[in-house]
């Protein structure tokens, strides 16, 4: 692959756990930021810059102009951008093409969008393109049975629009990605086109583009989203993309071909994460939740506020063999001077044999607990719970109507080396119009924790609330421990693993606590 090592990526994500996803896949050193003021920072030369625009509920107006004001803010320090003093683009671009051999110094830009297209895509995309020679765009997320055929998203082979995916949304699912991205004008790509080659197709973009439209490309494997960046990337400045996480891995992989990196411990590199292994598909994050409500009124003294039901952990007993975990339960852990040797458990995904290690080793920690919150209503979530705690986590069960009242509710405090999963009963439904004020408090009770324990968040909504609530605008990301599930690093240090509501199979915070607290002998493999 011919390209500079120093290029620069800047991407835009209408969510947290979007904008971390891409982070990792991208495969540099990244630096994922919360405040789209941020992007005004000088990036280091070979590093991705990713923000968050928390657009996804957003106005049609507002996240276009979100997406215009990222736009400008990263354009003011791009060398090679070619903007003058009013903001205007001039002669240069601001793409620096994978394999181009340009050096204007700006960056690469690419916009995610979700897969199942929900949010404000159109509206985010055609602002995106105003400043582009052309926007090449796919969607499909082949790793999660997301694929694109015929225009029209395909949800394990059932049409969007007839699946269950937007169950949650106010609004009908769009027929096909073309009538998402209205009111940019586009033209599609079969796929039979995407597989004549890199080549072949970087022609294809260019007539499109001369039409003064937008290319928009079917997909259905890796290969194929790979073909399409190598294509975009043949045509030079002026070109941007927009797609799923998928594209952004297939992105990674242009980039990061030259300069490959080993994975941290504890996680795996986004090349080295099996495709689909933990997935479960056709699902959305729990309701159509707006922008977070004002934190409300100071908490009341503390023996006044409301406190939640614990559950406490399953017996010692419930071994492998039951549940296939991760780890094992808190009265059967080995201290840290004696451990036993990890007995193997086979995996469901692969059936492969994979290390069992305790998820409550706090070497390299500072000694904190780890919180997990479960802010997703999607099905799978109960049973990744139940599979923690069946593992020994504490299990704390939070009421809707407690979190959507204006008292904060109080959180037993994880101690050292313990795990606490936190949950919303959704046994009587969240009542419509309540999602914000339930996500809110959600967040005012973690925040209000004692002790800083590292994170797990479920769901863009929740991550984003909660790391607002408690004052975090970046992240470092680390890695990814399964797909979808991004370990990052806060700049004080703690860990928060960020992770889509549908992402992740049974055992996925099994997994995850495992990643974050593994043995001496190592993590699960």
């Amino acid at each position: 692959m011919c390209r500079r090592d120093d290029t620069t990526v800047v991407a835009l994500a209408d969510d947290l756990s979007g904008a971390a996803e891409v982070a990792a896949l991208l495969g540099l050193p990244a630096r994922l930021a919360l405040r789209p003021a941020d992007l005004g920072l000088s990036p280091a030369p070979g590093e991705a810059v990713v923000v968050d625009l928390d657009s996804r509920y957003l106005d049609e107006g507002a996240a276009a102009a979100a997406v215009r004001a990222a736009v400008r803010a990263a354009g003011r320090v791009s060398s090679g951008a070619g903007r003058d003093a009013d903001g205007n683009l001039a002669e240069g671009r601001a793409f620096r093409a994978v394999n181009s051999g340009a050096v204007d110094g700006g960056p690469l830009w690419f916009k995610k969008c979700d897969s199942l297209l929900r949010g404000p895509v159109g509206a985010e995309a055609a602002a995106f393109a105003e400043d582009a020679e052309v926007l090449v765009v796919a969607t499909a997320l082949p790793a999660a049975r997301r694929v694109v055929r015929g225009g029209v998203v395909l949800v394990d082979g059932v049409p969007l629009h007839e699946s269950a995916a937007w169950r949650a949304e106010e609004r009908a699912a769009p027929r096909s990605v073309a009538g998402a991205l209205a009111p940019l004008p586009v033209t599609g790509v079969p796929l039979e086109t995407v597989r004549r080659g890199p080549i072949a197709l970087a022609g294809r973009f260019r007539e499109v583009a001369a039409d003064g439209r937008h290319p928009v490309c079917d997909a259905e494997t890796d290969t194929d989203l790979t073909v399409i960046a190598t294509a975009a990337a043949l045509l030079g400045p002026g070109v941007r993309l927009l797609g799923s996480g998928g594209l952004a891995a297939a992105l990674g992989r242009l980039l990061t071909s030259r300069r490959p990196t080993p994975p941290s411990a504890g996680t795996r590199s986004p090349a080295a994460v099996p495709p689909s292994a933990t997935h479960t598909p056709a699902a959305a994050t729990a309701g159509p939740a707006a922008p977070p409500s004002p934190a409300g009124p100071a908490a009341p003294p503390e023996a006044t506020r409301p406190t939640a039901t614990t559950h406490a952990p399953a017996a010692a007993t419930a071994g492998p063999d039951a549940t296939c975990p991760d780890a094992v339960p808190e009265a059967a852990r080995p201290t840290a001077a004696a451990r036993t040797p990890a007995t193997a458990c086979p995996d469901a995904a692969s059936g492969a044999a994979r290390a069992v290690v305790p998820v409550y080793d706090t070497v390299g920690t500072g000694g904190r607990g780890l919180l997990v919150v479960a802010g997703s209503a999607e099905p799978v979530v109960g049973e990744q719970v139940g599979r923690l705690v069946a593992a020994g986590a504490r299990h704390v069960v939070l009421a809707p109507g407690q979190l959507a009242g204006t008292d904060t509710v109080v959180l037993p405090a994880p101690a050292p080396g313990t795990v606490t999963v936190v949950s919303v009963d959704g046994a009587g439904g969240v009542r419509a119009g309540a999602a914000r004020a339930v996500v809110a408090g959600l967040a005012r009770a973690v925040s209000a924790l004692p002790g800083r324990p590292d994170l797990v968040l479920t769901g863009g909504e929740t991550a984003r609330r909660v790391l607002d609530a408690l004052g975090v605008t970046t992240l470092r990301p680390v890695g990814e421990i399964h797909h979808g599930a991004v370990h990052c690093t806060t700049t004080d240090g703690r860990s928060v693993v960020t992770r889509p509501g549908s992402f992740g199979g049974p055992d996925s915070f099994v997994r995850i606590a495992a990643a974050l607290r593994p043995s001496q002998q190592g993590v699960t493999q």
